[in-house]
């Protein structure tokens, strides 16, 4: 049965009650184990540390690598000229091929120093169109094939290396894999380019021969492409092929 107020003796009054015990026993451990709490709490501040310095570097990268990407596509705008262009801030090149080569030159930079970035991506896309112009079409193909081996669903450019792949293709004379590309870019490319896709998939197949299939493209072109730019450039193409 439990004590009244009247009942607690001088004994109970000077005991430590659970909480003060418990305290108590807490203060002791902290006493005893000083070292190891503050071994843990500076090796936590160290883990703290490494995680913000690694993401200033992993974001200071970054930037240089958009930089880099940057002197890329600043070349792939720049201007053939061998005298100065009122007006044009840009880089100049006396040739075309010596704009070429400086792009896949600092696109190789980008891809050396920048590995796996979507920076290195993209620099690889504008190597393989200026592979491409200088008539390399084996690294131009190459270029665009390890873009789109590392492309993820609904990359928004993965149809602008698909078309590299055809071009480059058709270069080397291989006009059916060329037409495969561009078959693929039926459902890859976006809605506002198809017009473009069923032009160059006529084209190809009249080179084959084939010409009743690409007069077919060509004939519904108008009908297909209601508001397409290119429809006087169908028509050219089907007076080149004749009536049937």
């Amino acid at each position: 049965m439990s004590k009244n107020a009247a009942e607690i003796t001088r004994k109970d009054m000077k005991a430590p009650d659970a909480f003060q015990a418990a305290a108590g026993q807490a203060a002791g451990w902290v006493a005893g184990h000083q070292k190891q709490i503050v071994a843990a709490v500076v090796g936590a501040l160290v883990l703290l540390a490494l995680a913000l310095g690694g993401m200033s570097w992993i974001e200071a990268r970054r930037k240089d690598a958009g930089a880099a990407l940057y002197g890329v596509l600043n070349d792939a705008d720049g201007q053939v000229s061998s005298v100065p262009l009122p007006g044009v801030a840009g880089p100049l090149f006396p040739s075309s091929e010596a704009q070429q080569r400086s792009i896949v030159a600092k696109a190789t930079e980008v891809q050396k120093n920048f590995a796996s970035s979507e920076a290195a991506r993209t620099a690889g896309l504008a190597a393989g169109a200026a592979q491409y112009r200088l008539g390399a079409y084996d690294a131009a193909l190459a270029a665009y094939e390890a873009y789109l081996a590392s492309a993820k669903a609904g990359d928004s450019l993965a149809f602008v290396a698909i078309e590299g792949v055809a071009r480059a293709k058709e270069g080397k004379g291989d006009l059916a894999g060329a037409l495969a590309a561009f078959d693929r870019l039926r459902t890859d490319a976006p809605p506002s380019y198809a017009d473009r896709v069923a032009l160059e998939r006529a084209r190809l197949l009249a080179r084959q021969g084939k010409t009743d299939e690409a007069r077919q493209i060509l004939q519904t072109f108008p009908q297909d492409f209601k508001e397409s730019q290119a429809k006087p450039e169908a028509e050219q193409q089907l007076a080149r092929l004749g009536a049937k």
